[in-house]
Formats: structure tokens, sequence, C-alpha cells
């Protein structure tokens, strides 16, 4: 391995801030300064292997609720999968069993490291009955990328994929049939070694679980209010904020009780003394604005190694891009151009008191696209336009593009058949 200068390693720090998703075990930071090879256990070690699947049907298996009584997140289907791993044998054969409780001890590390991942995608039933993912690929990629980060195991994305859609067509009659329902799916890593001490964890147990959930919206869209949250960080370079991972998510909690007495449903997350824009509670970051010239800008900031390289994001991007270049039109403006880069909450105020702010949205699965209609910042409302419908011009058409992918009223690659 060549040797790098402490100078070289925080150029390369800021020029690549976070690694390339990849779905093998071994990785390679994505720069001209880093090509190091970094695999968490030796090749040789045995990966997923589908073929090994031991499924055990639950003697009693629940029956569904009705879909209207469904609280996000508070309803588990009939099954799980496990697949456990040790670095002294690899990963172990996977299991799909009764879902229930887990048996740890309390020295596994996950209790006191935070050495815990997950995933968070969902499953739909088509009109013509077929279930399907919405790009899980990228879910895998970026489990695999978390993992890395902070020194679970790798595993092969295509394996364990198979495995998730098994699991889902054993469990698929809890999907609900009613329109803007899903089965939410939770791909989870733990640490589980047993002997407390600072390092990768020697055991860790790969585990999926199940919840049939409704819209998120389902009285109608009605957008939130932010509190413009600058005393406390979300993220902050060299960190985590791009991962994943369990630890980002436990320090939020404060904050938003803190925004919520203030009477904002949120956090908006600005970084350093620019005050810049970085994600929304837990959602990526979206502004449009409108330039002299008519044209609409599509903004958000970059994955700069604080933000969550988000799927939603991601396909927000895709078919934005894909509007700008004459390839797939959407109901959008004409002349219109997405941009990644950083946005000060100054620009932000400014716009919106000039008339060139034209919306503000965060993008995640949850809720696929939430819109903003104020800002509390600095003692100061910053009012931020939506229709009477609670979308804008730009959320409004990613949302029934997204959505219409999702279910399939419109075709798409990105919609994976289990």
């Amino acid at each position: 391995m060549a040797s790098l200068s402490l100078r070289h390693l925080a150029r390369a720090r800021t020029a690549v801030p976070w690694v390339a998703l990849v779905c093998t075990r071994s990785l390679r930071f994505s720069s001209s300064l880093l090509d190091i090879p970094i695999t968490h256990s030796p090749s040789s070690l045995p990966d997923i292997d589908p073929s090994k699947l031991e499924v055990i049907q639950n003697p009693n298996p629940k029956t569904p609720p009705p879909a209207s009584t469904l609280v996000f997140g508070h309803t588990f289907t009939d099954h799980m999968l496990t697949v456990p791993w040790s670095a002294a044998n690899g990963w172990d054969a996977p299991r799909i069993i009764p879902y229930g409780p887990l048996s740890l001890e309390p020295s596994s590390t996950v209790f006191h490291y935070a050495q815990c991942i997950f995933e968070g995608m969902k499953a739909y039933r088509q009109p013509n009955g077929k279930v399907t993912l919405f790009r899980p690929d990228m879910n895998m990629k970026r489990m695999n990328n978390s993992a890395h980060r902070i020194a679970l195991p790798n595993f092969n994305c295509d394996s364990f994929l198979e495995l998730i859609k098994k699991l889902i067509r054993l469990d698929k009659h809890w999907i609900p049939t009613q329109s803007g329902h899903s089965l939410y799916v939770r791909p989870t890593m733990i640490g589980t070694q047993t002997s407390i001490g600072v390092s990768p964890p020697n055991q860790a147990l790969l585990y999926v679980i199940c919840s049939p959930v409704g819209p998120y919206y389902p009285q109608g869209f009605k957008p939130v209010s932010l509190h413009g949250t600058s005393e406390y960080v979300r993220a902050s370079p060299g960190g985590t904020g791009a991962f994943k991972v369990g630890i980002n998510y436990a320090p939020g909690v404060l904050p938003q009780k803190a925004a919520a007495t203030l009477g904002y449903s949120q956090n908006l997350w600005l970084h350093g003394p620019e005050h810049y824009l970085t994600e929304v509670g837990t959602m990526n970051l979206f502004v449009v604005f409108k330039r002299p010239d008519g044209t609409h800008e599509l903004v958000t900031p970059p994955l700069d190694g604080m933000i969550l390289p988000g799927v939603t994001r991601d396909s927000v991007l895709a078919l934005g891009r894909g509007h700008a270049s004459g390839t797939h039109r959407l109901d959008l403006p004409d002349k219109f151009i997405v941009t990644e880069r950083q946005v000060p909450m100054k620009e932000v105020q400014e716009a919106s008191k000039n008339g060139s702010l034209v919306e503000l949205f965060g993008a995640g699965t949850a809720a696929v696209i939430t819109t903003v209609d104020k800002i509390g910042y600095l003692g100061e409302e910053v009012i931020i336009p939506t229709g009477s419908d609670g979308m804008g011009p730009v959320s409004r058409i990613m949302w029934k593009e997204l959505v219409g992918r999702q279910t399939g009223v419109i075709p798409s690659e990105w919609s994976v058949e289990i």
C-alpha cells in the first residue's frame, strides 16, 4: 500500500467525501489520489448464499388489520429474515422465521457503540396484481456503503435482494390493496459481538422486517413548517451524514422536540457560518428558483459527505434532468435546469422577498415528497409559496411521476418485480 502524506489525505477527503456505491465485499475510494482496496474480511469467507435458505413458517399467522387502522411502523408481518455473520466463518445460512424478539446479550456491541445500519424501501401491489420494489439495487449498494463506514461486514447485493424478495413473497398478502398503501421493508444490520471494546465486531446480524403502511398524508397534502436550525448540527465534514447509520438519528430527536415547542413541524438543518441548507428532518432537500429569464432552477445540495444519497433524491434529479435534456419531457416549464450546489439561507430569504422563490420541498422514501410553506429563521418567517393543493408546480409533477412509477400506473424500469 502506497504511503500518503496527511496533506494528501486531507485533500482526498475534501475531493471525495464519501465512498462510491458498491455491491462487493472489496471496496475502493473513487479518487485519483486514493485507489486503496479496503476489505472487511478475507474474500475466501462464505458470502450470503440464497440456496441455503431455511424457511420456518409461522404456526400462528395473524390476520392483517384493516388498512384504515394502519399507523406507520406499528404493525409487522408474520415473518422476518435473519442472516448471521462471524469473522471466523463469514455469512451463515439465511433463515426466514416467525417475527419475534431477538436474543442478544447485554454486552452486544450494538448497545454500546451504535454499530447499527438500516435501509428503508417499499413493496407495491401493482394494478395487475404483481408486487414490485422501487429501485432496490440502490438501497443494497447504500447499505453496503454504510456497513463499510462503521466496520460492519459487506455482502453480495444480488444475493441479499433475492432473499428479501422471498420474504416479501411469503408475506405479500400483508400488502394492502387500497390506493396509496404499500409494504415498508426495513433491512437492518447490527454488531452482535459479546465482548465490550471499540473495534470492528467479530459477529453481526443482518435481518429484515416488513410493515404494511398507508399513505403518509391520508387526508391530502399538508405543507410543513421548518425551524432553521443552526444551534444543533446533524452532520459535519468527515462524519457519517452520508451513511444510513443509527447514530445519525437519535441526536435529531431533541432538536425536533425543540422545533415543535416553537411551533414548527421539523428542522431545516443549516451548516456553517453561511447557514447552508443541508436536509429537512430526515429527508433530502430541494429548492426551486425562477431566474430573471424565466428559467426554473431545481437545486439540491451536493453529496459533500454530509448529505445522504437518497433514492428518492436521485430519482427526482433523474426526472428533472430527463425533462431538461428533452429525453423524457414532463409537465414542467420548458426552460428548466437541474443544479447540485450549496444554497445559503440568505439566498432563500432574499428569493422569498423578491418573488423568485418558487417552492421548497423534501424528498424521501416514507413521504415521497413533503412540501414546505414557511421557515422560521433568526426571528423571521420566510414564506414559501404553495398551491391550493399544498404543492408547488415542480413538486406536484415529481410526486405524480414517482408515485405512478412506484405503483405501476406509469411503466418504469425502476419497478423491479419480486
